[in-house]
């Protein structure tokens, strides 16, 4: 791994144990798996977080009757063609 890769970071002795017996169990091969594994899991439920949060807003848009009305394919299309101008705007 190259070095500015590399981190250094302190533990509680709770967690040192925890990462401990995860390594020894066989679960991982090391505390670097572990802890790429502990961020990997943070990542995914931030992701999930930032998605619970959009879905919020937007039923918060639907009871304040901002919703977008019209044919199942109307309506979808409006929604992709917003998606593609904030992806590229």
């Amino acid at each position: 791994m190259p070095a500015n890769h590399a981190r250094n970071v302190a533990l509680t002795p709770e967690l040192n144990a925890f990462v401990d017996d995860l390594v020894a169990s066989g679960s991982y091969a090391n505390a670097s798996e572990v802890m790429r594994a502990g961020l990997r899991a943070l990542k995914h439920t931030h992701t999930l977080d930032q998605i619970s949060d959009r879905i919020s807003t937007a039923l918060d848009q639907l009871d304040r009757g901002d919703g977008v009305t019209g044919t199942p394919d109307a309506v979808l299309n409006t929604v992709l063609d917003a998606a593609r101008s904030r992806h590229t705007g």
